[in-house]
């Protein structure tokens, strides 16, 4: 079959799974089928019967809603390609804002950093630090086994594993005043709101990385007494928030000695770095 008649069916059928831009997808996975670029879609003439059966498996898979990432292995991160699958939250492009705030609070890429990590699933705002803060050293701290393999492929893959320790513990087993820039996307979703996500995210990314409890906030009140106790002095947290949980960070912080310094939108506005100093 040609490649427009593989796009065309495929887009049909995503669009019937209730999935947007089922064109776009469907010939991305095309794509990712032939091992090719996108583009290269576009000038092929017939697809080899097994380049179209990967095809159709990818489809099949697509069509249950399980992530795009997961299906074609990797998702894109500070402009960087990260190794994604089951087991792993899938980097979200609001996330890269906590990366943007610590290169504008410790401007000119300093060397010589401790850095952490805490739930750091991918590694995806570990590797990253860690390529924009030369000499840098970072720990990534995720409590799932199957997350922590993923961040330590990501680790391997930019050559960090002599600057990046990938430990399976939780966030509490951090060193003591240690650390420069603590980062943190903690699950944050209500627990009542998660099966109202999309398929995609209710059903197969890792409810550990999601459920924040019944209010959203249980991750903050946990990290509080956590990086009050890890961050060097005048050392600073970036933490991730949800949609509307900005104005409840003071009372769960500032008892344990963290200022705000500042909340940060991301791109769309939204209210999305916490950054926390310790004085």
């Amino acid at each position: 079959m040609t490649p427009d008649t593989l796009v065309s069916t495929g887009a049909a059928r995503l669009a019937a799974a209730g999935i947007d831009k089922a064109r776009a997808e469907a010939r991305l996975l095309l794509a990712h089928a032939m091992g090719v670029a996108r583009d290269a879609t576009l000038t092929a003439s017939e697809i080899p019967p097994d380049q179209a059966e990967a095809y159709e498996r990818a489809l099949v898979r697509r069509e249950a809603r399980e992530p795009f990432a997961y299906i074609t292995g990797h998702k894109e991160f500070w402009s960087l390609p990260f190794a994604v699958g089951s087991g792993v939250l899938v980097p979200r492009p609001e996330t890269e804002t906590l990366i943007e705030q610590a290169l504008d609070f410790y401007p000119g890429h300093p060397h010589g950093l401790a850095i952490a990590d805490l739930g750091t699933g991918s590694g995806c705002l570990l590797v990253s630090a860690l390529r924009e803060f030369p000499a840098s050293l970072g720990l990534g701290l995720d409590a799932s086994r199957e997350a922590l393999k993923w961040a330590t492929r990501n680790g391997m893959a930019y050559s960090l594993s002599a600057r990046a320790e990938m430990r399976l513990d939780h966030w509490d087993a951090a060193p003591a005043e240690a650390f420069d820039i603590v980062f943190c996307n903690p699950p944050y979703i209500p627990s009542a709101d998660i099966p109202g996500l999309e398929p995609e995210v209710s059903r197969y990314e890792p409810l550990g990385a999601l459920d924040g409890g019944p209010d959203g906030l249980a991750a903050y009140r946990a990290l509080g007494p956590v990086l009050a106790r890890t961050l060097k002095p005048g050392g600073h947290a970036f933490l991730e928030l949800g949609i509307g949980q900005a104005d409840h960070m003071e009372p769960m912080f500032r008892p344990h000695g963290l200022e705000i310094r500042r909340i940060a939108p991301d791109l769309a506005g939204i209210p999305r770095c916490l950054v926390l100093g310790r004085p």
